[in-house]
């Protein structure tokens, strides 16, 4: 999945703004109240059209970042709050969805009853961690905390066979650091070199929190952190993660006992719900030799630990004040926030995660309008229309590669606002005997929804997101789109009040087109029409494609938002590719409307500015330095600012509507725009 923004769940005051139709008029305006002035527009576009917002608007205290994502999100969880308020008034059936729904938001917000029983709702598996013996017994407790969303040693889930997408497959997958990416345990700056000695102390004050004598616990996270060092080391790199084929490694279930001998796999497979299927995917076979060694050399006291320490950190957000403030200070090395959010907030953004489809669904009969879903379905199919059109026109691409192209694109299936079938959570228990179970249980019935797909036939309808979801994804298993319909919100507007200049560059460019490209990026590119990881290109117009991509990773690496880190060119090209495509696609779709048509301005603006400027909006954003940082070493996301300056130079349509000329900044030589789709 490709995610075409990353946001640290956020909140603040709405964005008070308003918008224009066709007439030269002084209304207010998302697209010119926010401009600052003193930038011009071939000096730094990103700054010109947002400018004005980020001055007015700084990052607030509890937050990491702060731009149009979050104000969609802070709507949002106002709205949801009045749901969960609701439902603990309704006094609802016992398994009813407002029932799950009401006791769920009772338990989170019942701080007092989350002191009085401290860390008790965790014994049980704190029992089951010291009663572990040997490997044998450290296995089985492992995958019994799976189940319970503490997850540790190597990751592992269930989704769609790469290579056969009728089938749903059981994969393995490196993991296990405690880290978010792999550099933190070897990069020597002096930030990076920070975060790991405070990543030891971490470690050491929640053992000591939980009863361990000060001097072992120190001793312990001494150890925890050279196990997860040799962990990190035998994992791939962010680039390498990106090569599909590489990371496609299918093996019969009987042989993974050769793979990692001192893995009692039986048992584990067993306990965590693998059945139906005779072979898996490993995506790294080489993390798993190693970590084999690892399990052999590493004291069994320091895997218990390792154990506590992640049940603990997992749980936090439930657990009494002080762990939550000690997560909370601890990763403010990675956000940047200086205050605590409510905990209002933060239960919201727990409920959301586990049973988002069940607040969907009261979400979209409050708040979305099938009008609106219409208007973005027509959307949809004026892009794919573009980009038919821009493939037939491709002079690099072959004939027989074009008509694959076409099959391709055509068979995309778009899943627009809302699902048509919500998911089923009657197996789902909530109550009230502490929030800590309540999470427990959810955990544990999510992770048996989805590993009850092995051995059933794919369900191609489901959503991997849910309506209320600030976000867009391109599945390429199952060669569609999903279009959430707050995706498409501008803060205090409603959508029939938005000109099609700004709808077709804030939703049609950044988003139905950006993951209508990813189907055609540098992974998405390699699957098929029905989903599978198959060779469809002849070798001629794959170089020519690497060719032009190459061009689009060199730009990006030469950005350095921060000093001494430089955006990863080629981790980040699939969605560099997304949203270079997603711009001219939507710029053509754009030109077939009445709005670009008539050319009318709208307070002073061209048409073509103000698709633009709607393409720039969709991308106000700006966040702490720590956020940065951390964004830089492990997203294959851009910073939301270099996702307007980069590809609007290599956009020819841009210098013209601009007036961009040799010498400005935002100018590129012809020779060096990309130029794929």
């Amino acid at each position: 999945m490709r995610f075409k923004y990353l946001f640290i769940p956020v909140i603040a005051a709405i964005l008070a703004i308003s918008c224009t139709n066709n007439s030269e008029t002084a209304k207010r305006d998302p697209l010119t109240e926010d401009i600052d002035t003193t930038v011009s527009p071939a000096v730094d576009f990103f700054q010109y059209a947002n400018g004005g917002w980020i001055k007015k608007n700084p990052v607030p205290a509890d937050q990491s970042s702060w731009g149009i994502g979050n104000l969609v999100n802070e709507e949002n969880l106002k709205r949801f709050k009045e749901i969960n308020e609701k439902a603990v008034v309704a006094k609802a059936t016992k398994g009813t969805s407002d029932q799950k729904i009401a006791d769920f938001w009772t338990t989170a917000m019942d701080s007092a009853k989350a002191e009085s029983l401290g860390l008790k709702p965790l014994q049980p598996w704190f029992d089951k961690i010291n009663s572990i013996t040997d490997l044998k017994s450290l296995i089985k407790t492992i995958s019994e905390l799976k189940r319970i969303g503490s997850f540790t040693l190597f990751s592992d889930f269930v989704n769609q066979d790469s290579k056969n997408s009728e089938v749903m497959t059981y994969t393995l997958w490196q993991g296990g650091i405690g880290l978010p990416e792999r550099e933190y345990y070897f990069r020597n700056d002096s930030a990076t070199s920070n975060i790991r000695n405070e990543y030891v102390k971490y470690i050491s004050k929640i053992l000591t929190m939980s009863g361990e004598d000060s001097k072992n616990a120190a001793s312990d996270a001494g150890e925890i952190m050279s196990m997860e060092t040799k962990l990190a080391k035998a994992s791939r790199t962010l680039n390498e993660l990106r090569d599909d084929y590489r990371n496609y490694n299918k093996m019969a279930i009987t042989d993974l006992p050769k793979l990692s001998p001192s893995v009692d796999w039986s048992s584990y497979l067993e306990t965590i719900g693998v059945k139906s299927i005779d072979s898996i995917i490993v995506g790294q076979p080489e993390f798993f030799k190693a970590l084999n060694n690892v399990l052999k050399t590493t004291p069994l006291n320091v895997w218990k630990s390792y154990l506590k320490v992640n049940l603990i950190n997992n749980f936090s957000n439930e657990l009494p004040d002080a762990y939550i403030q000690a997560a909370f200070d601890f990763g403010k090395l990675f956000s940047g926030a200086k205050e605590r959010r409510p905990r209002w907030k933060i239960a919201i953004g727990q409920e959301n995660m586990l049973m988002g489809q069940i607040l969907g669904q009261l979400y979209v009969k409050a708040y979305v309008s099938p009008k609106d879903k219409e208007r973005y379905e027509v959307m949809t199919e004026a892009i794919r229309d573009a980009l038919k059109d821009h493939i037939s026109k491709l002079t690099w691409m072959s004939d027989s590669t074009k008509q694959k192209a076409y099959e391709k694109l055509a068979a995309i299936k778009k899943k627009v606002f809302y699902p048509d079938k919500w998911r089923d959570y009657s197996a789902l228990e909530i109550g009230t005997d502490s929030y800590v179970q309540n999470v427990i249980n959810a955990n544990e019935w999510n992770h048996n929804y989805q590993f009850s797909k092995l051995g059933k036939p794919v369900d191609r309808d489901e959503w991997g997101m849910n309506p209320q979801t600030y976000n867009a994804m391109y599945d390429p298993s199952n060669n569609d789109i999903t279009l959430p319909a707050a995706q498409f919100i501008v803060p205090g507007f409603k959508d029939s009040e938005l000109d099609d200049a700004i709808v077709y560059g804030y939703g049609a460019a950044s988003t139905i087109g950006h993951e209508i490209t990813h189907g055609f990026d540098d992974q998405g590119r390699k699957y098929d029409a029905k989903g599978n990881l198959k060779k469809w290109w002849t070798d001629n117009d794959s170089a020519e494609f690497t060719k032009r991509a190459q061009l689009i990773i060199k730009q990006f690496d030469e950005f350095e938002p921060l000093k001494g880190y430089h955006i990863n060119g080629d981790a980040t090209q699939g969605e560099n590719i997304a949203d270079l495509g997603g711009i001219v696609l939507g710029l053509d779709a754009f030109k077939k409307t009445d709005q670009y048509k008539k050319g009318e301005k709208i307070n002073g603006l061209t048409p073509m500015q103000r698709f633009f400027l709607g393409y720039a909006l969709g991308w106000l954003w700006h966040g702490r330095e720590e956020l940065l940082r951390r964004q830089l070493m492990t997203d294959v996301h851009a910073p939301a600012k270099y996702r307007v300056n980069g590809p609007f130079m290599d956009v020819d349509e841009f210098y013209s509507t601009f007036n961009v000329k040799p010498g400005d900044p935002m100018y590129r030589a012809d020779s060096l725009r990309a130029k794929i789709w």
